[in-house]
């Protein structure tokens, strides 16, 4: 772009920082470029010099100044026909607001260290800058089920929102190793990243403990297969790294097929399974108003320990915890 321009901030970008704002317009844009723009005045809101982390009013004219153009396109974190149809594949919902997934289990949200195929990258499919979706929250790389977006900036800063408030009711479904007792319940346990062997787990502390974030987990047990194990609805108050596997281990009821919080008689039990956990209905206001509820099918590799174990997903209560209070 070698002209000036003069663009307006749009209603869904209110309280959106500057510096986000033109990297949602011009991803190819890094911080340094955007800050050197602005220190030196080229870049303006109403007129009038801007930092970085100006937060935008809805309206408000930004100074456009001449740009660097974009590099040509790189194979790496393009996407082709086939991913963008894949990761539409997994829609259970969808409108100007909101966009929900149905993860599958082994895709991970976000990239890092030895990942390129995840979600984050496939949002490309519904395009770039304003109509890339965002994430709000997250799914372990190996839990299955309802992950939510935001269509705009302000859709997705109310999303983030609620689950930052605790106004989203996010159900799990879980098989887990034995016979729980009792078998509904909270559990108010702080957790810590420590090191155990060659690698970093959550695992429980004392409350006094500095280090400790609060995690605290209602449950409730749906079904039972005997003594050997058990179906169950588990709602995390709060969000912490694997929370759910960390807390069902310290109940001495860890997941089935988790490879990594788990106990000799739950890794015998588990053989041939993969983690057993599914985020099964997630409950929150919508953006635009009223209540929103999403609802994933269950996994095939949640299905493979249903039938396993002969249980019945359309036994379920939809609401499992309104019986606990």
């Amino acid at each position: 772009m070698r002209e000036v321009r003069t663009l307006h901030v749009e209603a869904a970008e209110e309280g959106v920082r500057l510096d986000r704002w033109f990297k949602r317009r011009w991803p190819h844009l890094n911080h340094i470029q955007i800050q050197k723009l602005t220190r030196s005045g080229q870049i303006r809101v109403d007129g009038a010099r801007a930092k970085p982390d100006t937060r935008l009013a809805a309206g408000a004219q930004v100074r456009v100044p001449p740009l660097p153009e974009a590099p040509a396109a790189r194979d790496k974190g393009s996407i082709d026909p086939r991913e963008a149809a894949y990761i539409k594949s997994l829609v259970i919902y969808e409108d100007d607001e909101v966009l929900a997934l149905n993860k599958p289990s082994g895709l991970a949200v976000q990239g890092g260290t030895k990942t390129v195929n995840h979600v984050d990258r496939m949002l490309s499919a519904w395009g770039e800058g304003l109509e890339r979706p965002r994430l709000v929250h997250r799914l372990d790389r190996d839990t299955s089920g309802v992950l939510v977006l935001g269509r705009s900036p302000a859709a997705a800063a109310k999303l983030a929102g609620a689950f930052a408030k605790r106004k989203a009711q996010k159900i799990y479904w879980a098989i887990v190793f034995g016979f729980p007792k009792p078998g509904e319940g909270v559990l108010n346990l702080p957790l810590v990243k420590m090191g155990v062997g060659d690698r970093e787990m959550m695992v429980p502390t004392d409350p006094k403990d500095e280090r400790g974030e609060t995690a605290e987990t209602e449950f409730t047990t749906i079904a039972r297969a005997g003594p050997r194990a058990a179906w169950m609805a588990l709602w995390p108050h709060t969000g912490r790294t694997h929370q759910l596997r960390a807390h069902m281990l310290a109940m001495g009821h860890p997941i089935l097929g988790d490879p990594k919080y788990n106990t000799a008689a739950s890794r015998s039990l588990s053989e041939g399974l993969k983690l057993q956990l599914h985020a099964r209905r997630l409950i929150l206001p919508h953006p635009a108003g009223g209540t929103l509820t999403l609802e994933a099918p269950i996994s095939p590799e949640l299905k493979a320990g249903f039938e396993r174990f002969g249980f019945d997903p359309h036994e379920a209560d939809p609401e499992p915890f309104k019986r606990c209070r």
